[in-house]
């Protein structure tokens, strides 16, 4: 399904489908998924694939509707962790976790409105401006990065979207990051096809460009850029044939609804994202969302990862942005829901993360082996 195509089914038609429930349970459903408290069971009948993950191989679908994702999310969290697990070791080694490095190689500036960007020009988040850096020192962060043991190395520049000048340097660094045998990966903000194209030839490997949350919340965090134009670009990078890495962010005071909105956005891309981050908000003093924002309950994060896992049964799950926040013990149970990726590193674009000596400890204490060659799903 066209991307397009996705946002139109999920904000009309599977609202069409939620008014032909009865009343009864549209309300239960409404009232459960406020907040952290999760939905209440659905009355009998009403979920047409409860038996969708009950250990038959999972289906790739692209038509999961509101519904069947608050069913999902309402189970009793032993059996939700159980269907999640199903579906994760059809595709995924359990034991398997995928590494990444991110690195900001132009910081700060950006004219977006993003209300939950530290690096957006215009909030006072004590974010200074950088000019892009050079393709040699962003090569050699690379190698660090490697020797550190991430397979997969990030760039990131704050730019609305980025000039065809500067792709130049960007290109260079994406073919020398290349060279060292590592995955390439950059978001830039919004591209044009023969952007694309371009990023493509130097050896890129992967687009990060987020949906952030639901189409309902969008909204309320950006002005500036609409989710259609977020989906124009994926659409472009698609046609150039890179990898799609795209997520969103939990915790800047949205609903469970939003949540599972932005899970059912992803969902109904045809081909599903390759790689799914899900980042919980970093606190970032002097924007509009510290005002809104909430930290999800431990439990309900879980909860989300396992849906993710259940609704994109084939792409790598990646425990991003926010992960300073979380105990050893939460992130091991976002790792029995069918989580598969980390970020290493102190600093992710401009805020803190775990440092790798400590996920080096968590890792070794769950018995998980780090993939430096990247994941796929196994064929089918």
């Amino acid at each position: 399904m066209p991307l397009a195509g996705a946002v139109h089914r999920l904000v009309g038609g599977d609202r069409r489908r939620r008014r032909a429930l009865p009343a009864r349970r549209r309300a239960e459903g409404a009232a459960g998924c406020r907040g952290d408290r999760r939905p209440a069971p659905p009355a009998e009948g009403c979920v047409t694939t409860a038996d969708a993950v009950s250990g038959s191989r999972p289906i790739v679908r692209f038509d999961w509707i509101r519904a069947e994702a608050e069913a999902l999310y309402g189970l009793p969290l032993p059996e939700l962790l159980h269907r999640a697990q199903l579906v994760h070791r059809e595709s995924f080694d359990p034991a398997e976790v995928e590494t990444a490095s991110l690195l900001s190689i132009k910081t700060g500036g950006c004219p977006e409105d993003c209300g939950y960007c530290s690096q957006s020009a215009r909030w006072d988040t004590g974010v200074k401006a950088t000019r892009l850096m050079d393709p040699g020192a962003v090569v050699d962060r690379a190698a660090q990065a490697k020797a550190a043991g991430a397979g997969r190395f990030c760039m990131g520049a704050a730019w609305r979207s980025p000039k065809d000048r500067d792709l130049d340097p960007v290109c260079e660094m994406v073919a020398g990051v290349k060279a060292l045998g590592m995955s390439t990966c950059v978001t830039l903000g919004m591209l044009t096809r023969p952007q694309a194209d371009r990023l493509k030839a130097a050896g890129l490997d992967y687009y990060s460009h987020n949906v952030d949350t639901s189409p309902e919340f969008y909204g309320r965090i950006i002005t500036t850029r609409t989710l259609q134009d977020r989906l124009e670009t994926l659409e472009h990078v698609r046609a150039a044939g890179i990898k799609v890495c795209c997520g969103g962010i939990v915790g800047m005071g949205e609903t469970v609804d939003d949540r599972l909105g932005m899970l059912l956005l992803l969902a109904g891309m045809d081909p599903h994202p390759e790689s799914v981050p899900l980042n919980l908000w970093n606190e970032v003093a002097g924007t509009p969302v510290m005002a809104t924002a909430e930290k999800p309950d431990p439990i309900g994060f879980v909860r989300l990862v396992a849906v993710a896992r259940i609704l994109l049964p084939r792409s790598v799950v990646r425990l991003s942005a926010g992960r300073q926040y979380m105990s050893d013990e939460l992130q091991a149970l976002c790792f029995l829901a069918g989580a598969n990726s980390i970020f290493l590193g102190d600093v992710l674009l401009t805020t803190a993360n775990p440092g790798v000596d400590r996920d080096a400890r968590l890792l070794d204490k769950l018995g998980l082996r780090v993939v430096t060659g990247g994941l796929a799903p196994a064929a089918v």
